[in-house]
C-alpha cells in the first residue's frame, strides 16, 4: 500500500489528518457548515487551528449545533455560561462576537437567500484553485479575502479580518490551496 502523498501541515498529528483529508479544501454550499467554520475560525485568532479541532465538540454541544437563529438569541446569562464552560475557548469578547455574527449572518440570508450565495457570489459560484508546488507559497491572505473581510466588517461582523477569512476559504474550499502534489487537490475540485 502506498502512503498518500498530502500537504505538510497536518505532520504526524491524526486529528489534523483527518481533517485534512476529510474536510478541509471540500467546497462547502450548506449555510450551518458556514456558521461553523464562521465561529470556529474566529474563536481561533491568536490560538493553533488544532487548539480549536480539539475543542470542536464542545463548541458544537455549547453552540446549539452551531444554529445561527439560536446562537443569534444568546443573552448575558448565555453568555455567562459559556464563560464557564471548559469545552470552549473562554474568552468574553470572542462569545460576545460570535453572536453578533450569527445576528449578522441571519441578515445576510434574509438579503441573499442564504449565506452560500452571498460567499459563492464573491467568485461567481465557482472554485478558485490554486496549483501551489510548496507550502511557503500558500498566502496568508489575498485580494479576495481582503474584499470579503472588509464587506463583513461593513456590515458588523467581527473578529473576522483578512487572514481568519482566507483561512475560512481554504477549509470551505472556496479556495483550493491542497498542494498539487496532494492526492486532495484534485479530489477536492469541483467539476463544471
Amino acid at each position: 500500500m502506498t502512503e498518500k502523498i498530502r500537504c505538510g501541515w497536518p505532520a504526524s498529528d491524526p486529528i489534523y489528518i483527518t481533517y485534512h483529508d476529510l474536510e478541509w479544501g471540500v467546497p462547502v454550499r450548506e449555510d450551518r457548515k458556514q456558521f461553523e467554520f464562521l465561529v470556529l475560525e474566529s474563536a481561533q485568532a491568536g490560538l493553533s487551528w488544532l487548539t480549536i479541532l480539539k475543542r470542536r465538540e464542545g463548541y458544537r454541544e455549547a453552540y446549539d449545533g452551531f444554529d445561527p437563529d439560536l446562537v443569534a438569541r444568546y443573552n448575558e446569562s448565555r453568555i455567562q455560561l459559556m464563560l464557564q464552560d471548559p469545552g470552549i475557548i473562554r474568552n468574553r469578547k470572542k462569545i460576545e462576537s460570535s453572536i453578533t455574527n450569527a445576528r449578522r449572518f441571519l441578515e445576510i440570508q434574509g438579503q441573499y437567500g442564504t449565506f452560500c450565495s452571498y460567499l459563492w457570489g464573491f467568485t461567481d459560484g465557482r472554485q478558485v484553485v490554486n496549483h501551489f508546488t510548496d507550502l511557503s507559497e500558500i498566502p496568508a491572505t489575498s485580494p479576495l479575502s481582503d474584499t470579503i473581510a472588509r464587506d463583513l466588517k461593513q456590515r458588523g461582523f467581527k473578529f473576522l479580518g483578512s487572514t481568519i477569512i482566507y483561512a475560512h476559504l481554504q477549509a470551505t474550499g472556496l479556495v483550493n490551496d491542497h498542494l498539487v502534489s496532494c492526492y486532495r487537490h484534485r479530489e477536492c475540485m469541483e467539476h463544471h
